[in-house]
């Protein structure tokens, strides 16, 4: 139960701060504002995947991108009930962050990205809140692993 509440919790901070970033620039708000000198707000429409990676105009590949999306979603779903520990948590981070994305390309056919780090002229890929969660969530499994296996390798 409480992995379902990480879930939808993460989901739906994803979606006010979209929606409320949206409905700004739907009253004529431009999203381009500076927060700090290495962070800013730049509101962009993602057709691809993370971090507009393999980003197309065609809409066989972006529905075929959209499915494999959504199964990715089930498998983790499916990974999530056989978890134990914290990796069932961190997987929950992912679901939760990744529903938020999904629930984008189905009912905007883009995912909407506005947060854009940079130093000078260098920017990373602009982001959204999902995203983080993603991150983090993946980030977190690869340590858990790491540790999982430094702790095996200690007792061998």
């Amino acid at each position: 139960m409480k992995k379902i509440i990480i879930i939808l919790t993460l989901f739906f901070i994803d979606r006010l701060v979209k929606i409320y970033l949206i409905n700004l620039q739907s009253t004529g708000t431009d999203i381009d504002f500076y927060v700090f000198p290495f962070l800013n707000f730049y509101l962009v429409w993602n057709t691809g995947i993370g971090f507009g990676l393999a980003a197309m105009e065609s809409n066989v590949y972006y529905h075929s991108l959209t499915l494999l999306i959504a199964l990715v979603n089930i498998l983790l779903l499916y990974l999530l009930i056989k978890s134990r520990g914290i990796s069932g948590y961190l997987i929950a981070i992912i679901i939760g962050g990744s529903l938020g994305n999904l629930f984008d390309r189905i009912y905007y056919y883009a995912v909407p990205d506005f947060i854009d780090l940079h130093i000078g002229d260098y920017h990373w890929f602009i982001f959204n809140v999902a995203d983080i969660f993603i991150t983090v969530g993946i980030i977190g499994l690869i340590l858990v692993e790491l540790i999982k296996k430094e702790k095996v390798s200690e007792n061998v």
